[in-house]
């Protein structure tokens, strides 16, 4: 059994539409795929209307938070995405990407750069604007040659020359919130130091004790001796270990399936939810 618990679509960041991925999780081998977009819920409707005949969809979101100045991930799974108190917080941070998007889009302009909001917004379509939207702009404009390299000091890295900070969720309170949404809380990602500073691990034990279900261990960004470290901090915790491909579409090397989580993590964090349920394929449109 194959389980992805992280993608991305053009209902965020992703370049594949909902029903694209679903039908491409299927065809990689997939039996279990979760849509994770950045705090919404918005392609969840066309992802179930696609699912093809023998994958399951897990429903979810990844919500930006900040923890003590650092950005960091959290991903929620299978949370009633119409309870008040979280949807009011995901719109909350969703609402802030267009202005700090067009806050990135002037730094950059005074620095020389011929971005406009238009362009930005033509990437970034229907989805929630973020800063892969303004990286790929930067890539069209010959700026940079890949978007990683528009997530630089020189850039759009947290502290850099065109960075604008948005509205992030304490992850204390994400915790809160997914779990009284019925939800799983999962920490993402939590040792991508390539991406800037990351949670320190007494951090992590307060999340823990706070409610935390899980870490992301197998990830892309995760070195060998990065995950094994992790997995024993989740260990000692009492935490699930789940893996994921954090797959973009185009937008990122990753490639569905190229991490998976257990079957028995899966299992568990089935069992803890009771906001929402996996959805079975019933053969798509």
């Amino acid at each position: 059994m194959r389980i992805d618990l992280h993608t991305h679509s053009t209902a965020s960041d992703g370049t594949d539409a909902p029903a694209e991925l679903v039908r491409k999780a299927a065809a990689t081998g997939l039996d279990v795929v979760a849509l994770t977009d950045h705090d919404t819920t918005r392609g969840h409707a066309e992802a179930i209307a696609a699912m093809p005949e023998g994958l399951t969809l897990v429903t979810g979101a990844e919500l930006s938070c900040r923890l003590d100045g650092i950005s960091m991930h959290m991903l929620a799974y299978l949370f009633d995405a119409e309870e008040p108190a979280l949807l009011a917080e995901r719109e909350l941070v969703r609402d802030d990407r267009v202005p700090r998007a067009q806050g990135m889009i002037v730094k950059l302009q005074e620095l020389g750069v011929p971005v406009t909001w238009e362009q930005v917004a033509r990437i970034a379509g229907d989805g929630s604007v973020g800063r892969p939207h303004v990286a790929t702009a930067l890539v069209e404009l010959g700026v940079v040659p890949t978007i990683d390299d528009a997530f630089t000091e020189d850039w759009l890295a947290d502290g850099g020359r065109a960075f604008v900070e948005k509205h992030e969720t304490d992850p204390f309170e994400a915790i809160r919130l997914i779990k009284g949404a019925g939800g799983v809380a999962v920490f993402a990602h939590p040792g991508a130091s390539k991406r800037g500073r990351t949670v320190p691990e007494a951090a992590i034990a307060e999340m823990a004790a706070a409610g935390l279900d899980g870490i992301e261990v197998d990830h892309m960004d995760h070195d060998t001796d990065t995950r094994a470290r992790l997995r024993g901090l989740a260990k000692e915790l009492g935490l699930l270990v789940t893996g994921s491909s954090d797959y973009h579409g185009s937008r990122k090397t990753c490639v569905l399936g190229e991490y998976t989580t257990d079957p028995e993590v899966y299992g568990e964090i089935t069992r803890r939810a009771f906001g929402a349920f996996p959805v079975p394929g019933a053969g798509g449109v």
